[in-house]
Formats: structure tokens, sequence, C-alpha cells
């Protein structure tokens, strides 16, 4: 599947400094793709996002399940904004997390080594 509108897609990347999502955020741009912010957590995500005067089409989080509070930090993300495509980057393959995931709103669900260009595209023309 070939990515399409890509380089017109905003983005922001919520991540904890991952040299995967350095990786996939240098991809990204080189492929067009407009970045309105990095953070470091949700916390941080979210002030960001505050700050904007239009979201970003897609929020890329890259998810850190060690941290106990993330499905909490994410329900609250997915509260205050219930209309921003959230795409979930992590290397957990469990089927209940994939589910909670999807019950919260989650628009997909990435594992690392996976495409990142052809779920956003897939997110974005869905």
């Amino acid at each position: 599947m070939e990515t399409k509108n890509i380089n017109r897609i905003t983005t922001a990347f919520i991540n904890d400094k991952s040299p995967v999502m350095d990786l996939i955020h240098d991809d990204l741009i080189a492929s067009g793709v407009d970045v309105s912010f990095r953070s470091d957590n949700v916390l941080d995500g979210s002030n960001q996002l505050s700050s904007l005067r239009t979201l970003p089409d897609i929020c890329i989080i890259d998810l850190d399940f060690f941290d106990k509070g993330i499905m909490k930090q994410l329900r609250e993300l997915r509260n205050q904004y219930p209309t921003l495509k959230l795409i979930a980057h992590s290397d957990m393959d469990d089927e209940k997390i994939i589910r909670e995931l999807a019950e919260l709103g989650i628009s997909k669900y990435v594992l690392i080594g996976n495409d990142m260009k052809k779920a956003i595209d897939g997110v974005v023309n869905d």
C-alpha cells in the first residue's frame, strides 16, 4: 500500500525520547509530514496541545507500559481531546492491552517495526 496524502498531515509526538521514535520522527519529516511538537510525556503533550490554535491531524504516542498510570493518562487525554486521532506505538503485543486501547478510542495501534507512514495514511483516510 502506497502512502499518498502523508505530506499534508500534521502530527504531534508524545514519547520518552526513544531512539526508535527519533528514527520514525526523522523519517516522517523527510517524507514531508509537519510535526507540531514533540513532548516527553502525556502531561507535557496535553499542555502543548492546549497551546495550539489548531490541533494536529494525528498524535503519535509511544506507550511505556512500565508506567502503571499510562492508561489513566490516555483516558484523560482522550477526554480532553475527544476528536484527536491517536496512534499508539509500543512493543507490547498483548490482546488485553490492544482491546483496552480500542475501548479508549485509539485510532490505531502500531507495533515497533511496523510502517508508521502506512498507519498514518490509514487513519487519515478512514
